[in-house]
């Protein structure tokens, strides 16, 4: 038997510059799609975050409202305990005593501040750069409101630098010595409080917008 040689036939497709064109818009088309969906997807992430920072804050600001209130409530009656003190000699006597403090017996029964004003949502707040999504009416407003709380705050590092001088202990310094830490009050706690509240509801209202 002899051999056969056979010839394969090689096809070759040939394809013209409509389906390279339409190829590659496909490709084109899926990468912008793709792009797209994550601009979206990270639009939305965004948007969720800021919302439950917003909220977070809102409900810090709520809180401090709240603690603000009984505070000036409490700073009120130790300035009348002061006031007390600086007109019953006997009554101031027992705050300083053989050069001795009596501050939480006397004037300020429960320290120097009733109540923590906190920060912690205002500051994840700046760490996510929520401010980008407010206006700026609502940033102005928070700004103020936690430098006011941060002034509030000090006053009970400037009331115990009174307190912890030596020339505040001696007795002949008793009246000097009330009456500036009654000064201290008022210039860091009392006379900004009212202020400081409506601040805090007109923050909590505009903050339920977002």
């Amino acid at each position: 038997m002899s051999d056969k040689k056979h010839d394969i036939a090689h096809v070759v497709a040939v394809r013209d510059w409509k389906e390279y064109l339409g190829e590659s818009l496909l490709i084109i088309f899926s990468v912008s799609l793709a792009l797209i969906l994550t601009e979206v997807f990270t639009k939305i992430h965004e948007n969720q975050q800021t919302r439950e920072v917003v909220r977070q804050l809102r409900e810090e600001i709520i809180s401090n409202k709240q603690a603000e209130e009984e505070q000036y409530k409490y700073h009120l009656q130790v300035l009348k305990n002061i006031d007390s003190a600086l007109h019953n000699s006997s009554y101031a006597q027992q705050f300083i005593n053989n050069s001795e403090i009596h501050l939480t017996t006397t004037i300020a029964p429960q320290g120097v501040l009733r109540r923590d004003l906190n920060d912690v949502a205002w500051q994840v707040a700046k760490q996510n750069n929520v401010f980008s999504k407010i206006d700026l009416n609502t940033y102005s407003l928070l700004t103020d409101i936690y430098a006011n709380q941060n002034r509030i705050t000090k006053s009970e590092e400037d009331i115990g630098k009174v307190l912890l001088s030596w020339e505040s202990r001696k007795p002949e310094n008793l009246r000097t010595t009330l009456i500036l830490v009654r000064d201290n009050y008022h210039a860091w706690a009392v006379d900004r409080a009212p202020a400081l509240l409506n601040k805090y509801q007109k923050a909590i209202d505009a903050l339920s917008n977002y």
